[in-house]
């Protein structure tokens, strides 16, 4: 099954801000970075599913490539909790330090580790293969893509949470 994945839009928010979970608007007209996301995919029909997540920085833009896109919560960014909306530079150095010593299974306060973003996202992805569907898009943020694109390549865990993708980008990985 080929799977393209597609970080969304810049959000609008401050540099050196925490946001995961928090349901932040787009920066910029969403119009525009489908016309730019468009030639990367094929051609894009209710016969070809799309999957997004329910976030309106993912949401608006499925809704511009696709006729009728599918929510799915399981695709949502990680839940930073408490750390939601701070700056991390106001984060105290002992919960980063906690988060760099377990980067899978530290939670931050009222949130979830990386496990349980994982464990979230294969779980999607596993009812996606049993429907046997050949290719899917999905909408989503730059931890899903990691978890995904880790899993598709085999890479230690240190090595996909290193992961960078820009906004818009495209990725398609075979499960």
């Amino acid at each position: 099954m080929q799977l393209y994945l597609i970080r969304h839009p810049a959000p609008r928010v401050a540099a050196g801000v925490c946001y995961g979970r928090t349901d932040l608007p787009l920066a910029a007209d969403v119009a525009l970075a489908a016309a730019r996301i468009q030639p990367q995919l094929p051609q894009m029909s209710p016969m070809l599913p799309a999957y997004t997540s329910p976030l309106q920085r993912c949401r608006q833009l499925a809704d511009a490539l696709h006729p009728v896109p599918n929510s799915d919560p399981r695709l949502q960014e990680m839940d930073f909790g408490a750390w939601e909306m701070r700056p991390w530079d106001s984060i105290q150095r002992a919960a980063l330090d906690g988060w760099a010593a377990d980067p899978l299974g530290y939670a931050p306060p009222e949130g979830e580790s990386v496990h349980q973003l994982q464990q979230r996202v294969q779980d999607f992805v596993g009812g996606v293969q049993r429907a046997g569907l050949p290719r899917a898009v999905l909408v989503t943020h730059a931890g899903v893509m990691k978890v995904l694109v880790g899993q598709t390549q085999a890479l230690p865990a240190k090595q996909w949470m290193a992961l960078d993708f820009e906004y818009e980008s495209v990725i398609c990985v075979t499960i």
